[in-house]
């Protein structure tokens, strides 16, 4: 019975895990600088829902819930077009340098001060991102540079929870399956056992019965 024990806790904490479900932050747009005005949706995400309490600290030290709009302060001529979230390995990124006009500039591209081009370009793509690609980027034309911001870099998220829930959930039927048939099988055994148990104990009762038959007979025919 301990294997069974062991299969049915097994399952609850599989079952149990069914029910966890992982909080993410989701950005809109998904950027790090913004000019003045400019408005950046921030919201948790749980579960696939919107909701959640967490607050952000605005350049103009404003205070929100989650889910409200924020206005970050930047007085820059030119700001970097850079995810602030962190973008998965193996994906491609595109920077591009964005003057208040809402024009995209050409520019120079920097990583930690050092340039990607020596040329003036309309966009930046990194692509097939690794770790390695982590750093400060910022982007300058020939007037202007614009802040620097750091690109964090991630491995792929984990297959979605209704994959895993699903996954969790075969697995416990699975094991229900397997302790069933333990279970029936020892029922099945010890009911085996027990008539065997049964019909020795009768049998000398019959072997008996017939001595005593065939002794009264033979009596009889005397």
């Amino acid at each position: 019975m301990k294997s069974v024990s062991l299969l049915l806790g097994l399952s609850v904490l599989l079952l149990s895990g069914l029910t966890v479900s992982a909080v993410s932050l989701s950005v809109s747009p998904n950027l790090q600088q913004f000019f003045s005005k400019d408005s950046v949706s921030l919201s948790c995400v749980e579960g696939g829902q919107t909701g959640g309490q967490i607050m952000k600290r605005t350049a103009g030290g404003q205070t929100g819930g989650c889910g409200q709009n924020f206005e970050t302060m930047n007085d820059d001529p030119v700001i970097l077009q850079i995810p602030a979230l962190p973008v998965h390995t193996g994906s491609d990124v595109t920077l591009r340098c964005k003057s208040k006009n809402g024009y995209c500039e050409t520019a120079y591209f920097f990583r930690d001060k050092v340039y990607l081009s020596s040329e003036l370009e309309e966009k930046w793509i990194v692509r097939d991102v690794r770790r390695t690609d982590e750093g400060n980027y910022s982007c300058s034309t020939e007037t202007y540079e614009s802040p620097h911001s750091w690109l964090r870099v991630a491995a792929p998220p984990p297959p979605p929870s209704s994959v895993f829930r699903l996954f969790c959930l075969l697995v416990v039927v699975c094991l229900f399956c397997i302790c069933s048939v333990i279970m029936m099988s020892r029922c099945c055994s010890r009911m085996t056992e027990n008539k065997s148990a049964v019909s020795m104990e009768m049998t000398p009762c019959v072997e008996e019965y017939d001595y005593i038959t065939a002794d009264v007979i033979t009596h009889h025919d005397v």
